[in-house]
């Protein structure tokens, strides 16, 4: 069965750095385009950054460019998400999703579509 896993969240002051890990069990992730998700409290998920299976393309919400940087390692069967200079408005619940390789981080709405394969979420708190 296909479980995907996310990991590396917990409490961290404004301006620090967290990286967050996706990992899989029942497939491997190298066939996958994968995307980063959040939902911060009381509000609704959005996309946060994708990456195409070989890193082919990369996407980023304008809001985390410059701060958030995603790549993976298919030797490990793990994406990252390196999160600097980590704002308040950075909290919520992240949760890794992937996604079939085509149709999915391109296009105008690269977070959108049907992402089937979901993480059940690691909490990041950004806070003083």
């Amino acid at each position: 069965q296909f479980q995907i896993v996310e990991s590396g969240g917990g409490l961290v002051q404004p301006g620090e750095s967290v990286t967050l890990s996706c990992t899989a069990s029942g497939s491997t992730l190298a066939y996958y385009t994968i995307g980063w998700f959040r939902q911060a409290p009381g509000k609704e998920r959005e996309g946060v950054s994708c990456i195409k299976s070989s890193a082919t393309r990369i996407n980023y919400r304008d809001s985390v460019k410059g701060r958030f940087t995603i790549s993976r390692d298919d030797d490990k069967n793990t994406i990252y998400l390196q999160m600097n200079n980590l704002i308040p408005e950075d909290t919520g619940v992240y949760y890794c999703a992937a996604a079939p390789p085509v149709n999915f981080c391109s296009g105008y709405d690269v977070f959108g579509g049907t992402w089937p394969y979901w993480g059940r979420g690691t909490r990041v708190t950004v806070s003083s």
